[in-house]
């Protein structure tokens, strides 16, 4: 039997050692992919996080406007209310007001009626103790009478119905005040009726 030495490799030790070294040379650059793809994750992820933070951030920015909002409107409202209300109080305290002065001028009228012969000074007494308390609490809540006599004639405070000669006073000066009137909080409640001098 005739004994044969086995067939060279075409490829030597030496090629086989570079296909081998070129097999690992491909596959090195795999790992940096590797790397590189993690990077890219990391830098993906802080990316969404970022996005997702000003997300938040705008959000919190939104309600906090809206609560501003809200406030500022309560805020309003509360003013609103307040306004409103000193209103309707400064007008029930006149429609008040006005009711009574009728009654203010009674008691002047009054205390103006000389005694009769005979009567009580008690009673006069009484009667002036009782106006001069009721003048107080008018003065107390803001209510005072008008100048008028001897001061110049102002339409926004009297109120002239007619005009008299007067030696005492100049023109446009009134002479005689024919009804009390009556500021509330300097606010006319009722002018002054006047008679002007000529």
């Amino acid at each position: 039997m005739e004994h044969r030495e086995p067939a060279e490799n075409p490829e030597s030790d030496a090629d086989m050692q570079e296909t081998a070294g070129a097999d690992h040379c491909a596959e090195e650059p795999a790992e940096p992919e590797q790397a590189l793809t993690k990077e890219e994750a990391k830098a993906f992820k802080k990316k969404a996080k970022a996005e997702k933070k000003d997300k938040y951030k705008e959000k919190i920015e939104e309600l906090e406007d809206r609560v501003k909002r809200q406030m500022a409107e309560f805020e309003n409202f509360r003013k609103r209310t307040e306004k409103e209300k000193n209103q309707m109080f400064e007008t029930g305290a006149r429609s008040v007001i006005e009711k009574i002065l009728p009654v203010v001028d009674n008691f002047e009228r009054g205390l103006q009626t000389p005694v009769p012969e005979g009567g009580s000074d008690a009673f006069m007494e009484g009667m002036n103790m009782v106006y001069k308390q009721l003048m107080t609490e008018l003065e107390n809540i803001g209510v005072k009478p008008i100048k008028a006599i001897g001061t110049e004639f102002n339409p926004d405070f009297h109120n002239a119905v007619m005009q008299v000669e007067s030696e005492e006073f100049e023109s446009g000066t009134v002479a005689q005040e024919l009804q009390k009137g009556y500021l509330y909080h300097d606010t006319v409640v009722r002018h002054s009726m006047v008679a002007v001098a000529e």
